[in-house]
């Protein structure tokens, strides 16, 4: 049964071939035989799980079925779940129990989803490896004895799906968190177009950039669980307006013919690995056979998008993060006075990495560099969303890579800039606004995944999938992986 896309997994449970609580027991018999080795799971919530899939089959029995009924997903710890706990994957919220769901998470109950469990996560969204998080990182199932990196700061979503250990699930997308694990890990990764999936409720990394996803195995699925998630929120100021907002659970069809795929002047230069190269061209090649016209348009300032994010991240993190401080909620570490028991609860709450980020946020907007740093990130950003809103004049939507390879090792000895270089092909996107989707494209020659980027105006978010579809269609990969799948 773990074979089951989304939209399999639905019909079978419309037509009582399984019920919700056999699909779940299977999901959670693989939790129970592969979590530990992958670590993709923080919490695991197996009462909550078998008593939504009973709930489940009791509206299958009556023809009352909900919109997602019965399938099996996993929720990024980021989320707040009422009663379960939500850590970030950081020791500061190591035992926070919410007394409130997050607007993305009471979606997900409304369409009748069981909850399998919280994935795990970069400490607070802070990483590209999710080796930042407090309770160790977890795997890519793709050659597991080799110990990959699932990406980051979604990899334990992508780890559990990409191995059978969730049927879909949910990430947030600041530089690049859902759409670089899903390229390594052989899935479909949507960032949607910010505002049109709530924020409220989600632990905030960059409000400004935070944008919550779905991650599924195919387009359609990810289709299905992007309909459920997104529409405006009054609760949550920057939500988009519901006019603006159009998805639907159907991928539309896009005639390749009518088609102007744009091919950015700027990463021609970039390096890539060769596997990279010679899938992006097979999928050009692709799309012109069809009848596509590619054409080259120009982002001029997305050479220096990285350096605007690492500059406008941590600035609104270093803001985020001040309510952490021992007093409210989360840990305390109790010192000789108040400041004290500020330095001792934040000191001890944080990893290195999010005290790296903070420091350099709080650093942007002291007084002496706001001016020379925050606002000349900030013009920058002004600049590529306004090159991105010209190249769409130019043509429909654009093709790119999601990643410059395949997935490194865990114990990879990259520094912090290093680390932060990965994201070249992703923050731009987040910078701008607009919905982008990794899709699996190729594999490479040591056998691991390798997936391309669509990318698209404001609230194009369904031609977006629809291209992404395309893409799919002409790869016709199995991106499952082998071992683990025990094919």
């Amino acid at each position: 049964m773990i074979d089951l896309t989304i939209t399999q997994a639905l019909e079978k449970l419309k037509k009582r071939e399984i019920s919700a609580t056999e699909l779940t027991r299977a999901y959670l018999d693989r939790i129970e035989k592969f979590g530990k080795d992958l670590n993709c799971y923080i919490t695991v919530t197996p009462e909550r799980a078998l008593a939504d899939a009973a709930a489940a089959d009791a509206r299958y029995a009556t023809d009352s079925a909900l919109a997602l009924d019965g399938l099996p997903i996993g929720m990024k710890d980021l989320f707040a779940t009422r009663g379960i706990r939500t850590t970030a994957a950081s020791r500061m919220l190591e035992n926070f129990i919410p007394e409130y769901e997050s607007t993305i998470s009471q979606k997900f109950i409304d369409s009748g989803t069981v909850l399998l469990g919280k994935t795990n996560l970069d400490e607070f969204a802070m990483g590209t490896f999710s080796k930042t998080s407090y309770f160790g990182a977890p795997v890519n199932p793709w050659q597991m004895e080799k110990r990959l990196t699932a990406g980051g700061s979604s990899g334990g979503a992508t780890s559990a799906i990409a191995s059978g250990l969730a049927i879909g699930g949910t990430g947030t997308d600041t530089g690049g968190s859902i759409r670089f694990p899903a390229s390594i890990t052989g899935l479909v990764g949507m960032k949607p177009t910010y505002g049109i999936c709530s924020r409220w409720g989600c632990v905030a990394f960059a409000s400004s950039l935070d944008t919550p996803g779905p991650i599924a195995r195919t387009v359609d699925d990810a289709a299905a669980l992007l309909a459920v998630m997104a529409g405006h929120d009054p609760k949550e100021s920057t939500s988009a307006r519901a006019e603006d907002i159009n998805v639907s659970a159907t991928v539309p069809a896009l005639v390749p013919k009518t088609l102007r795929i744009g091919v950015i002047k700027e990463f021609a230069d970039v390096e890539i690995s060769a596997d990279m190269k010679k899938a992006f061209d097979a999928r050009i090649t692709d799309l012109k056979s069809m009848g596509a016209e590619i054409v080259e348009v120009s982002i001029p300032n997305i050479l220096d998008a990285l350096a605007a994010y690492y500059i406008i991240a941590p600035a609104e993190a270093s803001s985020n993060l001040a309510r952490y401080d021992g007093m409210k909620y989360g840990l305390r570490v109790d010192g000789t006075d108040l400041i004290d028991t500020y330095k001792k609860t934040r000191a001890a709450g944080f990893g290195d990495e999010v005290k790296r980020r903070m420091i350099i946020g709080t650093a942007v907007l002291s007084s002496e560099s706001y001016d020379v740093y925050f606002m000349q990130a900030a013009r920058v950003r002004r600049m590529i969303a306004d090159s991105f809103r010209d190249a769409f004049e130019k043509c429909d939507l654009i093709l790119c890579p999601s990643a410059s390879g395949t997935a490194l090792p865990l114990d990879s000895d990259l520094s912090p800039l290093e680390y932060y270089a990965l994201d070249l092909f992703t923050v731009a996107m987040n910078l701008a606004g607009v919905p982008a989707c990794s899709v699996p494209a190729g594999m490479a020659e040591n056998g691991l995944p390798l997936g391309l980027q669509v990318v698209g105006p404001r609230f194009a978010d369904m031609r977006v999938l629809g291209l992404a579809k395309l893409i799919e269609t002409a790869a016709a990969l199995d991106n499952r992986p082998t071992k683990i799948m025990g094919k």
